[in-house]
Formats: C-alpha cells, sequence, structure tokens
C-alpha cells in the first residue's frame, strides 16, 4: 500500500474543465440524481467525441460515456443507471446499468477486491480485473459460442456472446492487451460436456459444453463494461458498423485528486461514504504483485469438464 500511495502522490492533478454544451432538451439529464450525468462527466465525453469525429476516427451520431463513481444499486432495489447513450443530433439521452470490475484480493500481498455497490478500486493491470476510466472508442466485434442452456420451455439453446473491443487511450491503452470491452452480462455456470455430434460446435469427439445461463446484471465484471442483455443487444447493434467513442470515469488524476482531498475533485457522494477513499492501481505497481502472487499460488492441473449427468 506504501507504494500505492507514493503512486498516487506522483500523479498529475485532475485537469481544469470547462463547463459542457448544455442544449435545453439535455439539461434536465444533467446532475447527480439517478440516472443523471455529472457535468465533468458529461463535459469530457463531449469533448472526446468531438475530437475523434474531427480526426475521422468516428462517425457514429451517438457517443457513450459511464460514470463508475455511482453506485451499482439504485435506491429502489433495482440496478443503478450509470452507463450514459448520448445522441445528440436525435436529441435522446438514455442511462443504462452497467457493472464495474471486481477486482481480486491477493492474500498476504495486495487486496484491491471491489465490493458489488460502489468501487474503491480502479487501475490498468494485466489481470488485475480492475476498470481503468479515460477515454476510448469500440473496435470490432466478437462473437464467441460459450455453450448451450436449458430455456425456460424446453430445448437447449445456444449462447453466442457478443463482445465489443475497446480501444483505449493514455492508462487504458493496454486496453486490447487486457481484453477489455463491452459485452451482455450473461454466462455459464456448471459446465458440462453433453453428446451433440450433429451440432456445429460439436467438438472433435461429438461433444458440446451445456450449463446452467446466469444473468448478472447489476454485478461486477473482469475489468469490462457489462450490460444487461437487452441493452448489449442495441449497443452491440449500433456501433456494428459505426465506431462510437466512450468516456469512462474516473481516470487514475481524478482518484488521486479525490483521495488527497482536492477542492472541486468530483466523487459521487453516496458512494465516496461508503468506501472512505478511492485507490488507483497501475500496471507498474500491480503486476509484479501479480506475478508473485501466480509463483506463490500456481494453478491445479487441469482437469476435464465431467460429462453431463442423462436427463
Amino acid at each position: 500500500m506504501t507504494l500505492l500511495i507514493g503512486v498516487l502522490a506522483l500523479a498529475a492533478p485532475a485537469r481544469a474543465e470547462q463547463a459542457p454544451e448544455v442544449p435545453a432538451w439535455l439539461a434536465a439529464h444533467v446532475g447527480e440524481g439517478e440516472g443523471q450525468i455529472a457535468p465533468l462527466v458529461l463535459a469530457r465525453a463531449q469533448a472526446l467525441y468531438r475530437r475523434k469525429v474531427a480526426e475521422g476516427a468516428v462517425r457514429n451520431p451517438c457517443y457513450f460515456a459511464m460514470d463508475a463513481t455511482r453506485p451499482n444499486t439504485a435506491e429502489d432495489g433495482g440496478p443503478g443507471r450509470r452507463f450514459y447513450v448520448i445522441c445528440e443530433a436525435a436529441r435522446t439521452f438514455r442511462a443504462i446499468p452497467a457493472g464495474h470490475g471486481a477486482g481480486r484480493r491477493l492474500e498476504g500481498l495486495a487486496d484491491f477486491a471491489n465490493g458489488r455497490d460502489c468501487a474503491r478500486n480502479f487501475g490498468n493491470a494485466q489481470d488485475s480485473e480492475l476498470t481503468a476510466g479515460g477515454a476510448y472508442v469500440t473496435a470490432e466485434i466478437k462473437d464467441s459460442f460459450k455453450g448451450y442452456y436449458r430455456a425456460a420451455g424446453g430445448g437447449d439453446l445456444p449462447l453466442v456472446r457478443s463482445f465489443v473491443q475497446f480501444e483505449g487511450e493514455g492508462d487504458a491503452a493496454n486496453a486490447r492487451l487486457r481484453a477489455i470491452g463491452g459485452h451482455a452480462a450473461l454466462t455459464l455456470k456448471g459446465l458440462c460436456r453433453r453428446r451433440d455430434p450433429r451440432s456445429p460446435h460439436a467438438d472433435a469427439d461429438g461433444y458440446v459444453l451445456q450449463g446452467t445461463l446466469v444473468d448478472y446484471t447489476g454485478g461486477r465484471s473482469n475489468g469490462c463494461t457489462s450490460w444487461s442483455p437487452t441493452d448489449a443487444a442495441a449497443l452491440v447493434a449500433s456501433v456494428k458498423d459505426a465506431p462510437t467513442t466512450l468516456y469512462l470515469y474516473p481516470e487514475a488524476a481524478d482518484i488521486a485528486a479525490v483521495a488527497h482531498g482536492e477542492a472541486g475533485a468530483y466523487w459521487n457522494a453516496a458512494c465516496l461514504r461508503a468506501i472512505g477513499s478511492p485507490a488507483y492501481w497501475p500496471q507498474g505497481a500491480l503486476a509484479p504483485l501479480i506475478a508473485q502472487y501466480r509463483r506463490d499460488h500456481p494453478p491445479p492441473p487441469p482437469r476435464p469438464i465431467p460429462l453431463c449427468a442423462a436427463p
């Protein structure tokens, strides 16, 4: 932790912001209430989008932002809405749920795990499972088959999850190396192998993966941005042939400013009360600890996935 505090002390102070250009239709959505976007986050998201449009890097009429300092749970108990889809030309604004990185606990070395509701720890280290704030542009979309699951009405359905790769800048420049992007908050648990040689997803021995579908909307991720299945489908479709920008708050300098109590530094008040003080874990500081933990705790020999029980 001493090393972490030293890194934060050297971080550049949070940069001064110009007031965002807020047209009348958008003004009602700007603020710190539920479903609103903080002025600072909007200002940076606007600036990033306009810069990338000017560079010719994006041509999508909408842009994205996320405020990971907000609670993951709303006051009514539902998922907190902290991911924003802003379409200025069409005069539309949407606030939807999105998960933050779970982080990890390295016993005897470091604890940078996050609770479900409010994120305290952020960072860009490989295998840290932390959210890294900063500027991103959406890139290619990859579809991956996860396995089959039993549908509510009977029968087995394939889970093919789309993943939107993010390209980052600055501290987020290693997003591709970390496989950071956006996807639906869906996974399969309790995997087994079911024989189905006719399936296009069957392995060389004629088996497919079978599991239980889990929707973890409002939960934590491995560092990616996760959305509800419905929201994910719409977002993936919107960037399929038209990349756009995502500004994800907070950055390392913002975390340092809040940790040092600098005047004017922004953090969601409810979450700041819950976490006490945020922390940023950079690649240089955390990578050696993760490597040491891996050496001290080598993974067990791989075990074959069991066969599914007969129906």
